[in-house]
């Protein structure tokens, strides 16, 4: 199982839209091949941006199944207009859990 991490900077202002934007982006990602789970936390210091945290099967079920696949296509429509500047995705592996 990896996580992928992303820092997303909305546009000031949106951040209502963005929320409920998402919440039907989600159910886009959630029904993929190889999606686990994912949680969107907003920044208490910074509101406009928000941490996307998705735990994935592997690196290959996020950026060839999911970024791969028409859906990724209806994701990128509904919801990468709200970001400024562009986020960066980074995958990451468990290396300690308490």
């Amino acid at each position: 199982m990896i996580l992928e991490h992303a820092l997303l900077p909305v546009v000031p202002g949106r951040e209502a839209e963005f929320e409920s934007v998402f919440a039907e982006a989600k159910q886009i990602i959630s029904s993929m091949p190889g999606f686990i789970d994912l949680t969107l936390s907003r920044s208490i210091e910074t509101p406009n941006e928000y941490l996307l945290l998705v735990h994935w099967e592997s690196v290959e079920a996020h950026e060839h199944g999911f970024r791969g696949s028409p859906e990724y296509e209806r994701w990128r429509a509904l919801l990468h207009g709200f970001y400024e500047p562009f986020p960066v995705v980074e995958h990451f592996a468990l290396v300690h859990r308490a």
